[in-house]
């Protein structure tokens, strides 16, 4: 038990921490916990209330037209897949490249990180993409929003940082029992690289749930939209600055501010239930890679 004697100062210092975090707690949270109670609030009650937690008339109105028929699960499944998928190919083609450059004897070395530093500087733009993945056969198809990001260049470098710091006598001990670079890095560097995988996994997934760009220039069947696609529609849609027949022609104008509110909390919560199954090991990637990166 720690019976130190704190002085005045420290108890003061402890004080004021506690009340700075609480203040930056407040302005994080209040403003979810608003959009959540406005999504069920009519906009009559919006725009007469400057501030609320608890609506008078809860209405369940916005929902109803979100989930009105089946194109919204079907967009949610969608999302999901690209998020799962375009994890997995992120993932994958991440630590492998990171391993190969992190191994000091391999040729080229030099050359090819040079290279990735410089599209870090320099991207091709949206039309030299465009024209890649139409000449490669991909438009229309999921692969077409996987592939072109499949690797980020700085989360690449922090990865290949990482590896390096690895003991070189477990690769060498690896290599003594019979493995060859793929076994180890499955058996030796993965093992070791957790925390890490988990925190990039989660930068990729919420970067492929949240984008909505790629899916609408290379996918033009609506009925493979992700969420966020069919989402933003729906927004152009209640605002007016999009054709109702180009939705439903029996569609009826749900009132603006709360199906907003609705659609931001049906965006958020899923990737947001995801957080506290990997938080231990973000947390602790994060950390890693601010100081060896």
């Amino acid at each position: 038990m720690n019976t130190r004697h704190m002085s005045v100062g420290e108890k003061c210092f402890d004080i004021a921490n506690y009340l700075f975090l609480a203040i930056v707690a407040l302005v994080m949270i209040l403003p979810v916990m608003y959009i959540v109670a406005g999504s069920f609030a009519s906009d009559l009650e919006i725009g007469s209330r400057s501030f609320f937690l608890i609506p008078k008339d809860i209405t369940f109105d916005a929902y109803k037209f979100v989930f009105k028929d089946n194109t919204l699960p079907r967009s949610l499944v969608v999302s999901v897949f690209i998020t799962v998928g375009g994890t997995l190919v992120n993932l994958f083609f991440t630590f492998t490249m990171a391993y190969a450059l992190s191994r000091k004897q391999m040729i080229g070395r030099n050359i090819v990180l040079n290279m990735i530093i410089f599209t870090m500087v320099f991207s091709g733009g949206i039309i030299p993409t465009y024209l890649v993945v139409k000449s490669l056969g991909l438009l229309n198809t999921y692969w077409a929003v996987m592939l072109p990001v499949a690797i980020n260049a700085f989360n690449l470098i922090v990865v290949k940082s990482f590896f390096q710091e690895i003991p070189n006598e477990l690769i060498e001990s690896a290599r003594i029992d019979g493995c060859n670079d793929i076994g180890v890095l499955w058996r030796i560097v993965l093992p070791l690289s957790k925390p890490v995988i988990a925190t990039f996994a989660l930068f990729y997934a919420v970067a492929h749930w949240n984008d909505f760009f790629n899916a609408l220039i290379y996918l033009s069947d609506a009925k493979k939209w992700p969420m966020q696609v069919l989402l933003r529609q729906i927004v152009l849609m209640a605002t007016g600055a999009l054709e109702m027949g180009t939705y439903d022609p029996t569609y009826v104008k749900p009132p603006d501010q709360s199906i907003k509110m609705a659609i931001i909390v049906v965006g958020t919560l899923p990737i947001l239930m995801v957080y506290p199954f990997i938080q231990k090991y973000f947390a602790k990637g994060v950390l890693i890679g601010a100081v060896k990166g």
